[in-house]
């Protein structure tokens, strides 16, 4: 019966990750058993409040899409003078991702910070993990680059559009 007992509570924690999974936006058009299948290249990671998750400038290796718990993302402020501060940028919660362009740009630098504002467990995606699966299941891989290059297709045109907006604003400024 203790057997049984912690099957069930793998069980469940392996449920939720596939529930996850399934609702992120690069995941959402895999099958149960594909994301069965990714979740074996995943691995949980557990963070505590305010802890670092990645500091902006270092370089980054993967993903990571919040199992449980909420995220901040923060934007170094050098005339603080401390470095553990930031600007607040956004904070992120259950099923969002973030560091992505990692996944496929060699050597990317991060560029904001992440602490985790309270309990929160992640699940990490890394560059070889990436590789692996498209390596033993290249179409699964295949769709995940597939919808990674559209969220970073909409991200960059978001980022354009907002620069655009900014200028704009300069440049009344300066009228």
């Amino acid at each position: 019966m203790i057997n049984y007992l912690w099957e069930n509570l793998f069980k469940r924690n392996e449920d939720h990750v596939i529930k996850v999974l399934s609702n992120n936006v690069l995941f959402k058009d895999l099958t149960s058993s594909e994301l069965q299948t990714v979740s074996n290249f995943l691995h949980i990671r557990h963070y505590r409040p305010a802890e670092l998750i990645f500091r902006q400038n270092e370089i980054g290796v993967g993903m990571y899409i919040i199992l449980k718990g909420k995220v901040d993302i923060l934007i170094e402020n050098h005339s603080a003078g401390d470095e553990d501060t930031g600007d607040f940028i956004t904070r992120l919660e259950e099923g969002d991702l973030m560091g992505e362009l990692s996944l496929i740009e060699e050597n990317s630098r991060r560029t904001a910070s992440a602490r985790a504002m309270n309990e929160s467990s992640l699940l990490g995606f890394f560059q070889p993990d990436l590789k692996n699966l498209l390596q033993s299941h290249p179409e699964i891989g295949g769709r995940i680059l597939l919808r990674l290059s559209q969220v970073l297709g909409r991200r960059l045109s978001e980022t354009a559009t907002k620069i655009t907006e900014l200028k704009k604003q300069i440049d009344s400024i300066k009228a």
